[in-house]
């Protein structure tokens, strides 16, 4: 078993991260490529699919420049991880019927999800298909917007891909799509697993141009030679259908569990707890993915503007990182009263409006870059305690918290996320890996290298570990208090 090796695929907004997990479940090596996002007008956000395969094979052939061509004759599977709501049009020869396509963040469509509203009671909406994001965002509605915008083209589409099953198409032939990235497409049920007829009707697309679902572990087949070749991989190689980047991400994380829990601490951040029931609520509106593992749901609540807030500091400052951290630790909980929202690229569905921005507040002569960057920090911290209590008030939440991603590397950080959530929080050495180690174990459960998920708890080992001090914690929910006043005059302020 050990000579065999999975290839897994994290493609994300930003590139393709390709990595190598021997037979127990260890990364070996990875390789990455970039590739571009285009904003040709207000709310488009298009990425062409033909980069998103270069990266693909570049990803690849990088990988097998660390790991070696013995290492890459082993692999016995392929699995991805692919970020969400990706809308690829193809026709019935399989081309590509635009350069670029619509992204997960890609809102033009607000004008379709309205006209959709008017059928479809929206709040029953999101209660059968857990899409707490703006509707806009949601394929279904990108869709629309192409059929009354686009007609030309639309008219000759056969079948309409996600991000990561296009790729899985290129690799096999295969046009499908799996359970969880099909539970963003906005006509998913989450109750029957499976698209619902009464959506389909009132969207008017002709339901045949979503791809038929399969399980995340389904094997679609082997490469093509043409993709064997271009990979240098052996043609043998198996590829199943993967996921959607939530699920894989929970997953590698070890949420995969009733209860457990992780926080993903990137450019955007959330707060997501696997389930046997999707965690639903019209007030707060988290946001439900079905789980890559059977009789799992993936749901979360987020805020946009988490790393990119820190990032923004960063480059208005001039400062490094390390810098960064020691000037917040100088500067002393609470920021000598300075407050910050992280609202700078909108509110999510935990704010009152998604025009709501962010702001410094009691700001004065006194403060220092120190206690503007631990505002940020802690700021960010306030944001997701409210992502955190959202999800406690309708599910247990197990401890300890698992971080991971780029916020979780700063033990100053991690201190005061512990502290602001009162609960302990850990990091493993999975670290940025999460989605990855996901898709791994998705191949190889798939493809019968491995029994079971339990591999994603074997292989994961505890590197940090911060627990919340009671003083603390006392001023911090004082503090949080004070947060939630501000948020609520900034929303007030923004609509």
């Amino acid at each position: 078993m050990n000579d065999s090796k999975i290839l897994a695929y994290d493609f994300g907004t930003g590139g393709i991260k390709a990595s190598l997990f021997d037979g127990n479940g260890v990364c070996e090596a990875s390789g990455f490529d970039a590739y571009e996002t285009h904003y040709p007008a207000s709310g488009f956000h298009e990425q062409a699919p033909a980069d998103w395969w270069r990266a693909t094979v570049r990803s690849t052939r990088l990988l097998a420049e660390k790991a070696g061509d013995e290492a890459m004759s082993c692999v016995r599977a392929i699995g991805i991880s692919g970020h969400s709501l990706g809308v690829v049009p193809l026709d019935a020869a399989g081309n590509l019927l635009r350069e670029r396509v619509p992204i997960w963040s890609d809102s033009r469509a607000d004008a379709e999800a309205r006209e959709f509203f008017r059928s479809i009671d929206e709040t029953r909406w999101y209660e059968t298909t857990g899409c707490g994001f703006p509707p806009g965002l949601y394929s279904v509605f990108k869709l629309m917007w192409f059929r009354k915008h686009e007609p030309e083209w639309f008219a000759r589409v056969e079948v309409v891909l996600g991000t990561k099953d296009y790729i899985n198409y290129r690799l096999t032939g295969i046009k499908a799509t799996d359970n969880s990235y099909a539970s963003g497409s906005g006509v998913y049920s989450l109750a029957d697993r499976a698209y619902a007829p009464a959506l389909l009707d009132a969207s008017g697309l002709p339901p045949e141009i979503f791809p038929k679902i399969v399980p995340s572990t389904y094997m679609l087949g082997t490469l093509t030679a043409d993709a064997a070749k271009e990979l240098g991989l052996p043609q043998s190689t198996v590829v199943v259908a993967g996921g959607v980047d939530n699920s894989c991400m929970a997953l590698g994380a070890g949420a995969y569990k009733e209860g457990r829990a992780y926080n993903s601490l990137g450019s955007s951040s959330w707060i997501a707890v696997s389930s046997a029931k999707p965690v639903i609520d019209a007030a707060t509106r988290p946001y439900v993915f079905d789980h890559v593992v059977p009789g799992q749901y993936a749901s979360a609540l987020a805020i946009f503007s988490a790393g990119t807030s820190h990032t923004w500091l960063r480059d208005v400052l001039r400062l490094d990182y390390a810098e960064m951290d020691t000037l917040a630790e100088k500067a002393g909980r609470g920021a000598h009263g300075l407050f910050f929202n992280p609202s700078l690229a909108g509110g999510s569905s935990l704010d009152a409006t998604p025009k709501i921005r962010g702001a410094f507040a009691n700001l004065d002569l006194c403060h220092t870059s120190g206690d503007l960057i631990r505002a940020v920090m802690e700021g960010v911290a306030f944001g997701l305690r409210g992502a955190l209590d959202g999800l406690r008030a309708l599910v247990p939440v197990a401890e300890p918290l698992t971080l991971v991603g780029g916020g979780a590397k700063a033990a100053i950080w991690r201190q005061i996320y512990a502290d602001v959530y009162g609960l302990r929080v850990v990091r493993t050495e999975i670290g940025q890996q999460a989605a990855a180690l996901g898709a791994a174990a998705v191949a190889g459960v798939g493809c019968g290298l491995w029994p079971d998920f339990d591999i994603v708890d074997r292989v994961t080992r505890v590197t940090d570990e911060e627990t919340p001090t009671p003083e603390a914690r006392t001023e911090y929910n004082r503090l949080y208090a004070r947060y939630q006043s501000l948020t609520a005059h900034l929303a007030e302020w923004a609509k």
